[in-house]
């Protein structure tokens, strides 16, 4: 029986061994599917310890909610983003550097795929730690945390997680933004401290003003004792501005953050119910113009 076959090219194949030779370089067939063996089964172990580390993550995040210690529900769900980072990115390593030991005995190959993976880390090192260390200082020194509703770069809506290298942000549209924390220059946060919100209603000019402002206040005060969201209960500032059409008056009042939008609406509802009930006339800034047509005799 033939061992070895020689075959054009200068590659010489060892069916006994299970070895090949192209040029100066060896290969090991057997070899080379016992460390692709190895290899899927280190990659199987890293998916599964972060599917259970995240699933534990999880548990100790709602345990400490439901604790009587519990102080920020943002606070701990920023706390389990970075854990899970933390354990992917620790989880990912260990395993590279194993598959990278097993690699090795690849010999001439292993060593010009380290070459060239160290020229490809070399370069994005630089961008990787920038990233990591803007990571670290947005949580050290809290500028937005998981569930608060921020704009970045033009983009808003709310931060869904923060990790070591990205911030991942969902937007109202249901699109989520991935944004290297490197990049993340200047933060605007609107969910810290209280939102003023604002209601302009335009008064028809043949009402009296005092009795439109009690109305207003009456609708306030109903409103602020089922609204659990104010902070600042809302007022009649007066008449801001004149149109055309009418007077047009303004409550402002403070909420808490990112409810600005409900309490809005739920004000001018009850604003509408009391001055209807008060037959006060409101109007509309919309002009209208009616054009009359002269049919000659």
């Amino acid at each position: 029986m033939i061992s070895k076959l020689q075959a054009f090219g200068g590659i010489k194949i060892d069916l006994d061994n299970g070895g090949i030779k192209i040029g100066n370089i060896n290969l090991n067939i057997y070899k080379g599917m016992i460390i692709l063996l190895k290899v899927f089964i280190i990659i199987v172990v890293m998916y599964v310890l972060v599917k259970i580390g995240s699933t534990i993550i999880d548990k100790a995040v709602k345990k400490h909610n439901e604790s009587r210690f519990f102080i920020d529900n943002k606070k701990s769900k920023t706390i389990g983003a970075l854990l899970k980072s933390l354990l992917k990115y620790g989880v990912y390593f260990v395993g590279i550097i194993a598959i990278l030991n097993i690699t090795d005995v690849f010999g001439t190959i292993s060593i010009t795929f380290a070459s060239i993976g160290g020229v490809a880390i070399g370069l994005g090192l630089q961008s990787i730690i920038k990233d990591v260390i803007n990571g670290f200082f947005i949580i050290f020194e809290n500028q937005f945390s998981v569930g608060d509703y921020i704009d970045v770069d033009n983009r808003g809506g709310i931060v869904e997680s923060i990790e070591l290298r990205v911030t991942k942000i969902r937007d109202f549209n249901g699109d989520l933004h991935i944004i290297p924390n490197g990049l993340i220059m200047k933060v605007t946060n609107h969910s810290r401290g209280s939102i003023r919100i604002n209601v302009d209603i335009c008064i028809d000019y043949g009402e009296r003003t005092d009795k439109v402002i009690d109305a207003m206040n009456r609708a306030c005060d109903k409103f602020s004792k089922i609204s659990k969201d104010i902070t600042e209960k809302p007022k009649v500032l007066g008449i801001v501005s004149f149109s055309g059409t009418g007077m047009n008056m303004r409550i402002a009042g403070k909420v808490k953050p990112s409810t600005q939008a409900q309490n809005e609406n739920q004000l001018r509802k009850f604003i509408k119910d009391e001055l209807d009930d008060s037959n006060i006339v409101i109007t509309s800034n919309i002009k209208e113009v009616i054009i009359k047509e002269e049919k000659n005799a």
